[in-house]
């Protein structure tokens, strides 16, 4: 029976100004996954280490992708899944997503790799949509293809592979406390001024621009957000304070990751990176909430193959 481990990154989506449509993959956080062949013509769920998740195939994230895309090719081929989550759930930092992207890699590899990385994507978008009622493409998109992407358009979905300037690092706190995203979509506005709407895909198209240009200072400047942030961020515990500390201590931006309660700041260097990482520590310890810090670089390539 044929067999691979992976390890499926964490991801920060969103980004401050690119709500839906753009996100970035880390490098050190993440699960990891075995997939093996079976002889039963199934998709099982054999072992979850580390969260309490459903293992019925069809209530599962991972599950539902991986049924997906063995659909598709109309293979009655069985697979066994076991996951050992590193990214809690409803944690901001893209924990379904590297369950189902995880998925549709491993199953694609052991398939013989029928799909291109870009083309597996709306198979682990099926898994977001089971986690988050939307089949949003932010997290699994860099997910699969590492570094920045892109989603032009969801009908038909269309994704875009940009840039990752080299010194860029990213610093996120994740309070444990849950945020789940389904609920955090359920508190945002339908419609939004045309003049807050003018600055964030003012800001997006810049934002674009700098990973280009590999322009720090725009970068920074870019990494506003106008629509989502006024309202998710009251349920994130010390955002203002975790914002100014960010700033005075040299991050290029800082803002909600994904649906939260995860944060992050984007840093030029490891320098400034560490600084901001010991800063928002030592604030955050005073308080009495649990908390997990990361310091990331951006994962150029992806899913990892680990054996």
């Amino acid at each position: 029976m044929g067999q691979i481990k992976i390890f499926s990154p964490a991801t920060v989506a969103n980004l401050s100004c690119g709500f839906d449509v753009l996100g970035c993959c880390l490098d050190n956080v993440g699960d990891i996954m075995t997939i093996r062949e079976n002889d039963v013509q199934e998709i099982r769920i054999t072992k979850i280490i580390g969260q309490n998740l459903p293992m019925e195939t069809g209530k599962n994230v991972a599950g539902v992708a991986a049924k997906s895309i063995l659909s598709t090719l109309k293979s009655s081929q069985g697979f066994d899944i076991e996951i050992e989550k590193k990214i809690k759930a409803g944690s901001g930092i893209g924990s379904s997503a590297a369950s189902a992207a995880g998925a549709v890699f491993a199953v694609n590899k052991l398939m013989g790799d029928p799909f291109t990385a870009s083309q597996l994507i709306p198979f682990a978008m099926e898994g977001e949509k089971l986690a988050s009622g939307n089949a949003h493409a932010d997290n699994v998109a860099p997910a699969l293809l590492g570094g920045f992407s892109l989603v032009k358009s969801y009908e038909p979905l269309e994704v875009i592979s940009l840039p990752t300037p080299e010194e860029l690092r990213v610093v996120v706190l994740h309070p444990l406390i849950e945020i789940k995203t389904r609920d955090s979509r359920s508190i945002l506005r339908q419609s939004v001024s045309l003049e807050k709407a003018i600055k964030q895909w003012g800001n997006l198209g810049a934002l674009i621009s700098a990973l280009y240009t590999r322009d720090y200072e725009l970068f920074g400047r870019s990494l506003q957000d106008e629509i989502v942030e006024p309202v998710r961020s009251i349920l994130i515990p010390y955002f203002d304070e975790l914002k100014k500390i960010a700033a005075e201590n040299g991050a290029l931006g800082f803002g909600i990751s994904g649906s939260g309660p995860s944060v992050y700041a984007m840093c030029r260097g490891d320098e400034v990176a560490e600084k901001v990482k010991s800063s928002i520590k030592e604030f955050y310890k005073s308080k009495a909430i649990d908390f997990e810090l990361h310091l990331s670089e951006i994962n150029p390539h992806g899913i990892k193959i680990l054996s």
